[in-house]
C-alpha cells in the first residue's frame, strides 16, 4: 500500500496535455489561458485627464497668471484639441485627451467659473497634476498575461482592451462519472429498503461543472461481463473517468479485474489514508485517466479534491500557486491507525489573525450530511497518533469562509 504523497506524485505525473482550443472571450471565465497576451498599444494611449476641470499651461500659473478665458470643452472620446492662447484654458472631462499646449488640470472644486473665465483658488500647483501619462501603466508590445494563468474577471477585462476577442485555452477533459452497485436508484425514485439513491455521481459532476468541464453521468450494475462491454465502450470515447464504488474487497467488487480485462492498466491500489483507502488510479493507453473512489460518499469527495482536481489543474498547465494553505488545530485529536487522516474541520478567523481548524466529529466515511457543516479536510500525517492543540497542518478547503 503507497503512502499519499506518492499516490499524489502518480496522479501527477499521469497529467496529460488535453489539447488547446480558441473560444470566444466571454465564454472564458475559468479557464486556463494557453497564449501570452502583450499591449497592442500604450496603455494609456494618450495623456489621459484624471479629474474634471479646466486644462492650463503651468509656466503661466508661474507667471503670476490666475484668470484663464475658456476656450471650448473636451469630453472623453472627443479628438484631441489644442489651446490657441497660452493664457487661455480647456475644460476638460475624466478620461479626455491632454489638449495640445496645455500640461496641468485643475479640478472644477479649485476652481471658479464666473462670465467665460477660470479664476484658480490654489496658491501652488504640481506640473503635470491630475493627468495619467501616456504608457504610464504599461507600452507597446509589454506582456500583460502569462501563458498558464486561470481567467479571472480581470484577465477578461485585459484581454477585452486589447481586442482578445477569440481566445486561446486549454481544452478540457471530456468526463464521465459513473457509479456502480444493484442498490443505487435515480434521484427522482423512491427507494425500497434495500435501495438508496444515486448522490455521489450528482456531487461529483457538480463538482467538475464549476470547473466547466463536460460531464456525463452513467450507471453499472454490479453484472462483471456488462462493465465489462461497457468499459470498453466508455474507454474510447472519455478522456477521463470517475468510477464510485466496486473496488474493495466484497464479492461484487468487480471493478479492479475489469479495468484490467479492458486494457487499462493500474497504475496504484490502495492509498494508506482515510477516508478513501481503496483508492484505485489507472491509464488506458494515451488517452483517458481512470480514477475509481470508493462507494463511501466522504472517500469520493475527499479524493476528488486531493487528487482529481491537482490532476486536471496540471493536465490544463495552471501555473497558479499550488501550495496547500495551513491551519491551526483547535483541540486535541488521537488517531492510532498508521494511516494519513483528512479531518473534517470547520475553519474560522482566530484573534491572532491566523485560520483555527475546528474539528467536526461525524459518523464515518458514509455521513455525506456532515460534510454540509464542514469546510476543509485538515491533513493530519500518518506516524502519528496525538495531533495537540495549536498545531499546524495543511488543509484542503472545499467552502469558502470569505
Amino acid at each position: 500500500m503507497i503512502t499519499v504523497e506518492e499516490a499524489l506524485q502518480i496522479v501527477l505525473d499521469n497529467a496529460r496535455d488535453i489539447g488547446i482550443e480558441e473560444i470566444p472571450l466571454e465564454a472564458a471565465m475559468g479557464r486556463v489561458l494557453r497564449e501570452e497576451v502583450s499591449a497592442d498599444r500604450d496603455f494609456p494611449p494618450y495623456d489621459r485627464i484624471t479629474m474634471d476641470g479646466i486644462a492650463i499651461r503651468y509656466d503661466r500659473f508661474k507667471q503670476g497668471c490666475r484668470t484663464f478665458h475658456i476656450e471650448g470643452v473636451v469630453a472623453a472620446g472627443a479628438e484631441k484639441q489644442s489651446l490657441k492662447n497660452p493664457d487661455a484654458c480647456l475644460e476638460v472631462m475624466t478620461g479626455a485627451i491632454m489638449p495640445g499646449g496645455a500640461d496641468t488640470v485643475i479640478r472644477y472644486e479649485d476652481i471658479l467659473i464666473d462670465e467665460g473665465k477660470a479664476t484658480i483658488q490654489l496658491d501652488a500647483l504640481v506640473l503635470g497634476q491630475n493627468v495619467h501619462d501616456r504608457g504610464a501603466d504599461r507600452v507597446k508590445g509589454q506582456k500583460l498575461l502569462e501563458q498558464g494563468v486561470r481567467i479571472s474577471a480581470s484577465e477578461i477585462g485585459v484581454c477585452a482592451t486589447v481586442g482578445k476577442h477569440q481566445i486561446k485555452v486549454s481544452r478540457l477533459p471530456k468526463a464521465l462519472v459513473l457509479s456502480t452497485g444493484n442498490e443505487l436508484v435515480e434521484i427522482n425514485e423512491i427507494p425500497q429498503d434495500h435501495q438508496i439513491r444515486k448522490s455521489n455521481v450528482h456531487c461529483a459532476a457538480s463538482l467538475l461543472r464549476s470547473y466547466k468541464v463536460p460531464v456525463d453521468i452513467a450507471h453499472l450494475m454490479d453484472d462483471y461481463d456488462e462493465i465489462i462491454v461497457k468499459m470498453k465502450e466508455y474507454l474510447n470515447t472519455y478522456d477521463v473517468i470517475l468510477l464510485s464504488g466496486g473496488i474493495s474487497k466484497g464479492k461484487f467488487d468487480f471493478l479492479p479485474d475489469a479495468l484490467k480485462e479492458s486494457g487499462v492498466r493500474q497504475l496504484f491500489h490502495k492509498v494508506r489514508q482515510r477516508p478513501g483507502k481503496p483508492f484505485w488510479f489507472g491509464q488506458y493507453g494515451n488517452d483517458t485517466t481512470v480514477f475509481a473512489f470508493p462507494g463511501n460518499p466522504v472517500s469520493g469527495f475527499m479524493c476528488l479534491f486531493h487528487y482529481f482536481f491537482p490532476w486536471l489543474e496540471s493536465s490544463t498547465g495552471w501555473i497558479g500557486n499550488k501550495e496547500l494553505p495551513v491551519a491551526v488545530l483547535a483541540e486535541d485529536i488521537q488517531f492510532k491507525p498508521d494511516l494519513t487522516y483528512f479531518l473534517q474541520v470547520q475553519l474560522r478567523f482566530e484573534k491572532d489573525g491566523r485560520i483555527g481548524a475546528y474539528p467536526m466529529k461525524g459518523n464515518g466515511s458514509g455521513d455525506l450530511a456532515n460534510l454540509t457543516s464542514t469546510d476543509a479536510f485538515l491533513i493530519l500525517p500518518q506516524d502519528t497518533v496525538h495531533f495537540k492543540k495549536g498545531s499546524i497542518y495543511p488543509y484542503i478547503a472545499f467552502r469558502s469562509i470569505f
